[in-house]
This record gives C-alpha cells, sequence and structure tokens, in this order.
C-alpha cells in the first residue's frame, strides 16, 4: 500500500469509528491492494473515443503534415543542421504579407490612428486618413475600436459596403440591412452552412462544392455532420464549370441525401479560373430550377489576370437576369480583407450579402452571430478602407492608385511566369492562371513512384511533395488535399513569392521533376 493509499485508509478508519460513536452507519474500508478512487491516475474525460466524432473527419491541407514538416526543416536550417538547400520557400498558403507582400500605406495609416488616436496631432499623417479614422471612430462605442460593436457590425462600415457594392455592380441597390461583417469570408461560410445544414440519414444536408475545392468547405462540412457532393471543373477547358457535371453530381447525390445547397469560388481557389458571365448565368438558372441555395466566394474578385477574362459578381449578374430569378433565388456572397491588393489576412476582416433570405431565418442568423457577440472591429475598421478608399482629389489618392497598381500588376506578371515556366517541363502540365492567386498544375508521376508511395502509405502526391521539400526546400501542397479526378495527380501553389523567390522555386521544382521522373521510370 502506497503512502497517498494509507494516509487515505487512516482517515476513513477514524472516520468510520467516529461514525460507529455516533450511531451512524460505517464506511467500508479498503481491502489490501484495492485501489483508493481519487488515489491513483485518472482517465481522461476527453479523449479521442469521448471527443466528437466529426473532429476528427476535419482534414486541412493547406497547413497539414507537408506544411508541419516545412516548419520542423527551417528549425533544423536555423541549429546549423546542413541541408541541400538554404532556406524554406513557402508556397502552400494564399498569406500576401507573409510572402513580403507590402501592405497599402493609406490602411495602415488610418488603423494606426484609430488605435492611437493621439496621432491624430502628428502632421506627417494625411488629412484624409484621419477623417477617415475620425469617421470610424464616430462609429465605435466610446470612440474606441477596443469597444464591441453590434453583432452584425459597425453599421456606418455596412453603409460603406453597401455603396461599394452598388458602384461594382452598375447601380444595383444595395440594403445595408443585407449586409453582414464577418471575421473573414470563412466566417462567414461556415455561419450559413450552420443554418443550411440539417436532417439524419438520407434527409441530411448535402452541399455541393467544386473538386478540386478549397479545403475550409470539406472541413466544414465534416465538421458540421453535412454530406459533401462533389462536382468537377473541367481541366480541359481550364477548369470551367459544366452544366452537364452539375446535373449529374445532383441526381446522384438525391439517392442519398438532400442537397441544398450549390458552393461557387470565383475566381477560382485553387485552380485559378475566372467563370465567364454566361458560365455564372447558367449556374442561377440551375440553382432556380433545382431549388438550391447559392454561395458564391468572391474574395479575389479584384484578382484577374488574363486577357479577355472579367470578373463580374453572382449578384449583378441575378439581376440582369429579371424578377424571375432577382426575386426568388437565394444567394449569399462573401468578400475579405485577406486577397486581392490588400492581403490583410492577419485583419480577419469581411462580409457578406444576403439575397432573398425568408425573415424568420434572418432573425435566426443574427441570434446565431449575437453569440459571438461581434467580429474583430479592427477587422471591421479594415473593410471599410477597402470599400471607401483614397478618392481622386485626395491626398493619399495617388499614392494608393501606385500602390494598388504595383501589387495587381506584380501577380499578373508573376501569374504569367508560373503558367510559362511549368509548361515548359515535360511531366507537368499548367492551365492558364486567369485569376486569384494560385497554379494547380497536373503532375504526371511515374509507376515506380506510385508503387513506393503505396508501400510508404502515402498517395502519390503526396510522397511527390514531401520528397519536393525534403530535397529543394519548397514546399507546395498535394492535389489530393484539394479533391482531383482519380488517376491525376496536382499539386496547389501560391504565387505570392516575389518574382525573384519564385523564379528560384519554378527552376528547382523543374530540375526536382526531371530528376524524379528520371529515378522512378
Amino acid at each position: 500500500m502506497n503512502t497517498g493509499t494509507l494516509l487515505l485508509w487512516k482517515r476513513r478508519a477514524w472516520s468510520s469509528l467516529s461514525a460507529s460513536r455516533r450511531g451512524l452507519p460505517r464506511e467500508k474500508l479498503p481491502e489490501a491492494g484495492e485501489q483508493v478512487p481519487g488515489s491513483g491516475p485518472r482517465a481522461k474525460v476527453l479523449t479521442l473515443d469521448t471527443m466528437n466524432p466529426t473532429v476528427k473527419k476535419v482534414q486541412y491541407a493547406v497547413r497539414g503534415p507537408i506544411v508541419q514538416r516545412a516548419v520542423e526543416l527551417e528549425r533544423e536550417l536555423s541549429e546549423g543542421v546542413k541541408k541541400p538547400f538554404s532556406e524554406v520557400i513557402k508556397a502552400n498558403i494564399g498569406d500576401a504579407h507573409a510572402m513580403g507582400q507590402q501592405p497599402i500605406t493609406f490602411f495602415r495609416q488610418v488603423l494606426a490612428l484609430c488605435s492611437y488616436p493621439e496621432l491624430m496631432s502628428d502632421s506627417s499623417f494625411p488629412d484624409d486618413a484621419k477623417s477617415r479614422a475620425n469617421r470610424i471612430l464616430k462609429s465605435c462605442g466610446g470612440h474606441s475600436i477596443g469597444a464591441y460593436s453590434s453583432s452584425q457590425g459597425i453599421d456606418a462600415v455596412r453603409e460603406d459596403v453597401a455603396r461599394y457594392i452598388e458602384r461594382r455592380d452598375g447601380g444595383i441597390p444595395c440594403d445595408p440591412a443585407h449586409i453582414y461583417l464577418t471575421t473573414g469570408a470563412s466566417d462567414g461560410i461556415m455561419t450559413m452552412l450552420k443554418l443550411l445544414v440539417s436532417g439524419e440519414g438520407s434527409s441530411r444536408s448535402g452541399v455541393m462544392i467544386s473538386i478540386p475545392q478549397y479545403p475550409l468547405y470539406s472541413a466544414a462540412l465534416a465538421e458540421l455532420g453535412a454530406v459533401q457532393i462533389n462536382y468537377y471543373l473541367n481541366e480541359e477547358r481550364c477548369w470551367s464549370m459544366d452544366l452537364s457535371e452539375l446535373q449529374r453530381s445532383l441526381e446522384e447525390a438525391r439517392r442519398h441525401c438532400n442537397p441544398r445547397a450549390l458552393c461557387i469560388i470565383n475566381p477560382g481557389n485553387p485552380t485559378g479560373q475566372v467563370q465567364s458571365r454566361q458560365c455564372i448565368e447558367d449556374v442561377i438558372r440551375f440553382a432556380a430550377k433545382e431549388r438550391l441555395f447559392l454561395m458564391a466566394d468572391e474574395v479575389y474578385q479584384d484578382n484577374v489576370y488574363a486577357e479577355g477574362c472579367h470578373f463580374h459578381s453572382f449578384k449583378k449578374v441575378l439581376f440582369e437576369m429579371g424578377p424571375e430569378f432577382s426575386e426568388t433565388v437565394e444567394l449569399v456572397s462573401f468578400h475579405s480583407t485577406s486577397k486581392c491588393y490588400m492581403g490583410e489576412c492577419g485583419f480577419r476582416g469581411g462580409f457578406m450579402e444576403i439575397i432573398n433570405m425568408d425573415e424568420e431565418v434572418k432573425v435566426e442568423l443574427n441570434k446565431l452571430l449575437s453569440v459571438r457577440l461581434c467580429p474583430p472591429v479592427p477587422g471591421q475598421a479594415m473593410m471599410d478602407l477597402v470599400v471607401n478608399p483614397p478618392q481622386p482629389g485626395e491626398p493619399s489618392y495617388p499614392t494608393f492608385i501606385r500602390e494598388r497598381s504595383t501589387t495587381l500588376g506584380s501577380l499578373a506578371e508573376k501569374a504569367r511566369l508560373t503558367e510559362q515556366v511549368l509548361n515548359t517541363v515535360e511531366g507537368i502540365s499548367c492551365n492558364p492562371v486567369q485569376g486569384a492567386m494560385y497554379s494547380f498544375p497536373r503532375i504526371f508521376i511515374p509507376e515506380g513512384a506510385v508503387r513506393e508511395a503505396t508501400v510508404k502509405g502515402q498517395l502519390p502526391d503526396m510522397f511527390y511533395c514531401l520528397r519536393l521539400l525534403e530535397e529543394t526546400g519548397i514546399c507546395l501542397v498535394p492535389g489530393s488535399g484539394f479533391g482531383q479526378k482519380d488517376g491525376t495527380y496536382h499539386f496547389r501553389m501560391t504565387i505570392l513569392p516575389p518574382k525573384e523567390k519564385l523564379q528560384i522555386l519554378l527552376s528547382k521544382v523543374q530540375e526536382f521533376h526531371q530528376r524524379f521522373t528520371l529515378q522512378f521510370s
């Protein structure tokens, strides 16, 4: 008997003796060797067996095992461990500022003024930045961005978002009451999926998502216990949407679930395509016919590079199709401060606009949002600056336009460079990067490498990307993390690294692929 058990035994013995003297029932003493409750290691309440099972199904390739290994390699390099490369180049995630993109001066000036209003007396800040900061602060509780806002977001910011949408869509009205500020676009997407998902068994909600897809969608659906309905983009036609494929996917899904929503990412992530206006109109007609709720992820709306390509918002096309559609089709669209020319990922600013939502459901949406109190107020302020930037005639306008144009011009140049270089490599096929921030090239993996990957218990493109990382320090994400047709292999890479580093990255991929192919052929 250990010391703790002995002490507990003595206390219980004394307690039992005292109880007997008072005529109370005696407590049973432990037998020799018996485990006394509370005296030894206790089993965990929360274990893999007892935790929420849907969480275990969540996967997020963008920050998966490849990236974790890249972080380990960075640490090893810093400790002096010899590697066949001198640095790790991460091209796994659309984090613009982490890749060296410079912030927009005006945005940071206004946020600095909002965070520390004492700077208003500093003459180095332009007057338009000060007036913008004053307007934002006057809309905040206690004139401080440290105060909570309403759950739907600051009224003045939502009004600015509504005016921005009207300008973008050629004057189509936008009601600020339909605008919800969010913690990045991801928060809005997750919130809408929570409203849409219900049922069990064959009545469980199904949500149609494109394959390849951004893993937020598959992760969210897994967490919510919804049915993921895959529809494949057409790689041979530059990742375009195909109505016959949408129909096939829907009819097949209706055998085992209740399809309720259709998600579209335009411009595309991870595929970089920009859908045509005709395509968007076809999708709206399809959603109307099949009674599907449309979710339009439009966070890359300023990232359009290819000649002849243009961004068309789903809302604009919807209203141009007339009342038959604009008064009936349920649509929610999303935007963010994290992408485009801003790249302000860390501020977690975003908004969603809802169209034709049932009024009673809107009450439930407001209730759901009230639980999280409000989105980050600095993110709301950043969103306001995105939709209400410096205007012609204001002091900051020339600098703003120059910085915006430089950033978007650089991205367009790197999009062309990525396509051109990858298409010179035998065994790699890359569609034009029409928009967004990513390339999703197809790679041809020799049978010998497929067999080696199988022996190691890895998917072939994971095996490829791990080898690439270990041999070159280049961190890309295997296409299997985004979904792809059986028998095809891809990787996703961002075009965000500075041009000099991007050239190094592409050159290393080129050399590695040739070496890899020779080794396993």
